[in-house]
């Protein structure tokens, strides 16, 4: 029975759906189906880096550093995370990427929560 009540953890259930707890890719009958909000809980190895950069971003981002060292790369500006609870907010319209220089963990909470942002694997 669905009570509308959701438990688990962030590191194992971020694996299932890659790195991602809550947004509008969840079943709608799902507790962590949102419209309105995405998070995602990111374990990066060190050197990992997104693919290509994000660009005409329709959301606001919020990304905090939970541990390690990383980077976030912005139009015209480079912002290095590396104390627990570093964060840096970005808003729409600004493109980005990132780069883990050391093994890190990083929380990002998105806004609103909109289809279309997956990177398409090349095979």
């Amino acid at each position: 029975m669905n009570d509308g009540v959701y438990v688990g953890n962030a590191g194992k259930d971020a694996v299932l759906d890659k790195g991602w707890l809550l947004g509008h890719f969840k079943d709608a009958d799902d507790p962590r189906y949102s419209e309105t909000v995405e998070i995602k809980w990111g374990v990066h190895p060190r050197g990992d880096k997104r693919s290509q950069w994000v660009t005409g971003e329709q959301r606001t981002a919020l990304l905090v550093l939970i541990e390690g060292r990383f980077r976030v790369e912005l139009p015209g500006r480079s912002v290095l995370l590396e104390e627990q609870g570093d964060y840096v907010v970005w808003g729409r319209g600004v493109d980005h990427s990132w780069y883990a220089e050391e093994e890190s963990v990083v929380l990002t909470v998105r806004w609103p929560s909109v289809p279309g942002y997956a990177v398409v694997q090349k095979g």
